[in-house]
């Protein structure tokens, strides 16, 4: 683990999505940073795409969490 230096902008972008996201702000951070990472390995793939990917990856699916 180590410190990061982030612009007091996008920090401050951070503390209001961690807010909305019910997350830490080093959650939000580590989030933005494992989705935008994959991203870039994988351009073709929407954020959506990336999600479901990740959620299958944690076997939740996400047809399971919808109400019947």
């Amino acid at each position: 683990m180590g410190i990061v230096k982030i612009d007091d902008h996008l920090h401050d972008d951070i503390r209001r999505a961690s807010t909305v996201m019910c997350r830490s702000i080093n959650a939000q951070a580590e989030f933005w940073m494992k989705i935008g990472m994959l991203a870039e390995a994988n351009p073709t793939l929407s954020f959506n795409d990336i999600t479901k990917m990740q959620l299958e990856a944690a076997d939740v699916h996400p047809k399971d969490l919808v109400a019947a």
